[in-house]
């Protein structure tokens, strides 16, 4: 049996001088129950990461959908190598800025003019402060999960610090459900600077959904912003916009630009983006040049190779299998597997006899004995094998005749050799 000694003992060094131990609270103990679970990695290659136990695993969590061609890939990784000899930041502006920003308005639809930043949670907020200065209104209707910033978070169960005057000003609709926006519009007439939301997450779009999205933002006078921080050069190379075909006003990219490098982008109508040179959107290391390169270098990977529809096809057969192994075990009715091929969801919901975070707790105990790193989705890389595939599968085979006999017998926690997680705040 796999052992976690080593990452246990970090966790307690860690948390006497780090709040929770990690900087973030998807690689934390939060979400990683203790004592069955690796908590601290030491490296990674290609698909494959190994722990400070020593442990190896495949990783279908892809540093949280960052990584798309793999870890340690040999182009990126020799990009930014050949620009540390020159400089990792400078004090004037590098031409590696233009490059990159030539290489998303090449790709991408909306894209005109573009602007960096190093986290989502910087391109989302950006997004939203030059909507509402071009647009002279301060409401904001959200759809998603857009980062750590007040605006956003404060409407979440995670809002402590955040002003009520600031929650006040941002208002959740329904994904596939345009009644509950145009709500939102009518309550709030005149006042919405934009409408932000994922393009898509779990679900699919119902058919005529994002463009009716497109014309009510249009009617009402918003800004029509799709956070592409995760489905940004994963789903095709120009995003889930140039995917279903319908073009917002602004985008914003981060996960998939630089293959794990720190960079985000905000992209859109040039009209819009000028609002740049008017509000204060800023940072020292925004035009930081290794991760520049490392996006440089990703982005023309992606123009160069079908890296992306070499991974949607390795999903569609995750996908296929994982559903044939829940008709095997009589669960199809109870789990789904959904999203697109390229980070999909096993989807449990809470049944009866046990919560859904029990049932994930279970299904992280047992796929980390079995070699597998999974959150509960199947965030995909070019380095993905045929193999891993086959691996996820069996540990998939594994594990859900033993929760059916869970289900069955209403005792989950019996099979637990840990305390089951909590949840965190519902995200999507």
């Amino acid at each position: 049996m796999r052992t976690f000694d080593r990452s246990i003992q970090q966790l307690a060094r860690a948390e006497r001088v780090i709040p929770l131990g990690s900087q973030t609270f998807s690689k934390s103990r939060t979400q990683f129950p203790v004592g069955v679970s690796p908590l601290y990695l030491e490296r990674g290659r290609g698909s494959h990461v190994w722990d400070i136990d020593g442990n190896e695993y495949v990783d279908f969590i892809s540093s949280l959908c960052s990584v798309t061609l793999g870890y340690g890939d040999p182009d990126v990784d020799g990009a930014v190598r050949d620009q540390l000899d020159r400089g990792v930041i400078l004090s004037l502006p590098a031409s590696l800025e233009a490059d990159v920003a030539e290489l998303i308005c090449e790709m991408v639809p909306c894209a005109e003019k573009v602007r960096f930043g190093k986290n989502g949670s910087d391109a989302t907020s950006g997004a939203i402060r030059i909507a509402r200065a071009f647009t002279g209104r301060d409401h904001v209707a959200v759809c998603g999960y857009h980062g750590w910033q007040d605006w956003y978070i404060g409407t979440t169960a995670r809002n402590r610090g955040v002003p009520q005057a600031t929650r006040d000003l941002s208002h959740p609709f329904a994904y596939n459900d345009l009644a509950s926006l145009e709500a939102v519009l009518a309550e709030w007439p005149g006042q919405i600077a934009a409408i932000i939301l994922e393009p898509m997450n779990v679900e699919y779009p119902q058919t005529g959904f994002l463009e009716g999205v497109r014309d009510l933002a249009s009617r009402h006078g918003a800004v029509l912003v799709f956070d592409e921080t995760i489905t940004g050069f994963r789903y095709t190379n120009g995003g889930a916009q140039q995917y279903f075909g319908v073009t917002p006003d602004l985008a914003t990219f981060g996960k998939g630009l630089a293959n794990g490098y720190p960079v985000s982008a905000i992209a859109g109508r040039a009209d819009i983006m000028q609002m740049m040179e008017e509000v204060f959107f800023s940072f020292t290391f925004g035009g930081e040049l290794l991760s520049l390169a490392a996006a440089k270098a990703t982005l023309q990977k992606l123009q160069r190779e079908p890296i992306l529809e070499g991974i949607a096809k390795t999903g569609e057969k995750l996908i296929e299998g994982a559903r044939s192994i829940l008709a095997e075990n009589g669960l199809e009715g109870v789990f789904a597997v959904k999203g697109h091929p390229a980070w999909s969801f096993f989807v449990m919901p809470d049944q009866p006899t046990a919560s859904a975070f029990e049932m994930k707790t279970l299904m992280m105990q047992e796929f980390h004995q079995r070699g597998i790193l999974c959150l509960g989705s199947h965030n995909l890389s070019h380095a993905h094998s045929a193999e891993d595939i086959d691996t996820l599968l069996q540990a998939y085979r594994h594990l859900m005749p033993m929760m059916r006999a869970a289900l069955d017998d209403g005792d989950i926690k019996s099979r637990l050799r840990c305390d089951p997680l909590v949840p965190l705040f519902k995200i999507r």
